[in-house]
């Protein structure tokens, strides 16, 4: 579904003799509030959300960049509720943290020296083939969030 504010990018990866995989990123859609978002599809499986927001102000007490990376893996994304009297999702898996530190090595360099704004880039897993890997789809949605959320950054990066 196209429309004004909606953008689309597709990209057909030949992997010889494993097959082809499709990539999508589509933006304007989903998270319209944040800096930048972009929604990735894998083979229209796999979709992943991906939020880049920043605070207004630099946080001067601090002599870091304040980078923060978050991968939310939902349940419903397997097509699981969970069976619990709350319904919590938990903690994240160690999959999920791996995947944060995947993304933020290669991202945390591509920001200009001395910026001290807080920055947030959450990814959400919304839908899942669990025989796919998302990690990789992860990074390059990540980027492309940061890409579009406008922030003194050299990217785009890719895994």
């Amino acid at each position: 579904m196209e429309g004004p504010q909606i953008a689309t990018a597709h990209a057909t990866i030949d992997n010889g003799s494993f097959g082809t995989r499709t990539i999508k990123f589509e933006t304007g859609r989903l998270a319209r509030q944040a800096a930048g978002s972009v929604a990735a599809y894998l083979d229209d499986e796999t979709m992943l959300l991906s939020a880049t927001t920043a605070g207004k102000q630099p946080k001067e007490q601090f002599d870091f960049f304040p980078l923060t990376i978050d991968v939310e893996e939902r349940m419903y994304a397997l097509g699981r509720i969970p069976g619990s009297f709350f319904r919590r999702e938990g903690r994240p898996s160690e999959d999920a943290i791996l995947t944060c530190r995947l993304i933020d090595r290669p991202l945390r360099p591509t920001f200009r020296k001395g910026l001290r704004n807080e920055v947030q880039v959450v990814i959400t897993v919304m839908a899942l083939n669990p025989v796919d890997l998302y990690d990789v789809l992860a990074i390059n949605a990540a980027s492309a969030s940061t890409q579009l959320s406008g922030l003194p950054f050299s990217g785009p990066i890719g895994g």
